[in-house]
């Protein structure tokens, strides 16, 4: 068996709580802003968010609701988000958070499945809250600001602070049930425990470079793992600062970074593509910016490259998935490769597997990925099916990823191994495809799917976004894939579209482009 280990060691991860490792990075400095509320200029400190966690886990136990219940959170980005997820987990609860976007079906979907008994959200949200709140066993309705009649404010259910964790089993107890959603079926949530969470903060820690003078500007949702670890948890506990956007608006995100002076930017691949093809970046110093991560799905080498030059700044990727609480492989040290997701982090382990032969592969061959290590979940909640499919013999995650690494330990994805295009027995991986077309400086985004077709088997369609003034044609994309890609990787069709369908993570929809075709008359 070809194990591929981490280059970059192993790391010792603490037997502490999530939230006792948000302390630690907390309490050194009390009085200082740990986060700004970005469209308010709100602060909040240190010392007042370690004493608001601390109230509302006192308060939430006064109440019978922790240790041991599960608290459902609907709301964007801002301070209070950080207060309720680590007052639930401080108290021994369970958090489960809800995509704000859902609607009531999808919210009672969750709060079923879940068994949350709160629902924390905010006043915009309050009515499709209680609409997805009927049937279920949520009793309580939680309105941070204070909301509508029978619902309680934030203030309401604070209480005498909790001075000690609550005893949790960190291997065995759920902290955190986000829901994954998946590339068929309902989305599964994803138990992550407190060891997950700390370990995957000690080995992206150790290597991130991330400190007490960085800055960025949070607007990936904290509702999802990227956002959840990456920069709601990983830089308070690295005493670095967050400034919160409810939900992403380039012009405001441009202004943040220049007030704010912002460090690093967390993006996704549609974030990156404006960042390097958008007239409005010019007209914002952005100067402060060391460092553009890109995640939650692949980015094409030319759009990564582009956007570092334009900042002046070192622009990577890295890998994750939520069932590895996220992060798995990232750049690391300054040694970028554009394209490749970077390195496997401390105390992880990766194989490449034939996904028809089961048979493993060495360094540059391309199979599924594999991955081991203490950040891996503990399983799929109520699914035990699912969770046999990921969780093989051994610990390992099968990833459902198409990668390849090379004998340097750094990996690249190559697709999702369900999204693949068999075209005449060959294989053709749309993210290759559109990262060839949005190289073209006519195009702001792509998105290719395969179309069943009886000669082969499918066939490449394009769905194009044309960039602003841009009038650039399917003869001139026909003419540039010439010069990229393999002649059976074309598209047979385009289709100009004003925009692409995408999850919150970046991640493109490609269930919606599909339903749209099967639609065209």
């Amino acid at each position: 068996m070809t194990i591929f280990p981490s280059l970059h060691g192993t790391v010792e991860v603490p037997r502490i709580s999530i939230t006792e490792r948000l302390f630690q990075g907390l309490a050194p400095r009390v009085d200082e802003v740990a986060m700004i509320d970005g469209p308010t200029g709100r602060e909040v400190t240190a010392g007042a968010l370690i004493e608001g966690i601390k109230r509302l886990a006192g308060g939430l136990t006064e109440r019978g609701i922790l240790p041991g219940g599960t608290v459902a959170l609907l709301a964007p980005n801002i301070p209070e988000y950080t207060v309720v997820f680590h007052g639930v987990a401080f108290g021994g609860g369970t958090v489960t958070t809800l995509n704000p976007t859902y609607t009531a079906p999808e919210i009672q979907h969750q709060l079923e499945d879940a068994g949350a008994t709160v629902l924390v959200t905010i006043p915009m949200f309050e009515e499709v809250a209680r609409a997805g709140m009927k049937g279920t066993a949520v009793r309580d309705l939680v309105v941070i600001g204070g909301g509508g009649e029978g619902s309680l404010s934030l203030d309401d259910v604070m209480g005498a602070p909790l001075e000690a964790q609550a005893p949790v089993d960190l291997d065995e107890h759920i902290v955190v049930l986000p829901y994954s959603s998946g590339t068929t079926g309902q989305p599964k949530g994803v138990m992550l425990t407190h060891a997950n969470l700390v370990a995957n903060l000690t080995q992206s820690g150790a290597v991130a470079g991330v400190g007490p003078n960085d800055t960025a500007v949070a607007f990936l949702p904290f509702f999802h793992i990227y956002g959840m670890t990456v920069l709601m948890n990983l830089f308070l506990a690295q005493q670095a600062r967050l400034v919160t956007m409810p939900r992403f608006d380039l012009e405001l995100f441009l202004k943040l970074i220049e007030t704010h002076r912002a460090t690093r930017l967390y993006i996704v691949p549609p974030v990156a593509l404006a960042l390097a093809k958008h007239p409005m970046v010019d007209q914002f110093d952005l100067s402060s910016v060391e460092e553009i991560f890109s995640g939650a799905a692949p980015l094409g080498p030319e759009t990564e490259a582009a956007v570092g030059d334009r900042f002046g700044a070192r622009s990577v990727q890295g890998y994750g998935m939520t069932e590895m609480s996220p992060i798995s492989h990232m750049t690391i040290g300054g040694n970028v490769r554009h394209g490749s997701s970077g390195q496997a982090v401390p105390s992880t382990e990766c194989r490449i597997v034939d996904p028809v032969t089961m048979r493993n592969l060495g360094p540059n061959e391309e199979g599924e990925l594999w991955v081991r290590g203490p950040q891996v979940m503990k399983g799929y909640l109520n699914n035990p099916e699912a969770t046999a499919e990921s969780l093989v013999e051994g610990g390992w995650l099968r990833t459902g990823d198409l990668a390849v690494i090379d004998e340097d330990g750094f990996m690249s994805i190559r697709d999702r191994l369900k999204e693949l295009i068999k075209f005449k027995g060959f294989q053709v991986a749309p993210a290759e495809v559109e990262a060839a077309l949005i190289a073209h400086p006519g195009v702001v985004d792509a998105a290719v799917i395969g179309r069943p077709d009886e000669e082969a088997g499918e066939v490449p369609v394009a769905f194009v976004v044309r960039a602003p003034g841009s009038e650039v044609s399917e003869g001139e994309l026909r003419a540039h894939c010439e010069g990229c890609l393999a002649h059976y990787k074309h598209p047979v069709e385009y289709r100009f579209v004003e925009s692409v369908p995408k999850s919150a993570s970046g991640k493109i929809l490609r269930r919606e482009l599909r339903d749209q075709m099967a639609g065209k008359t």
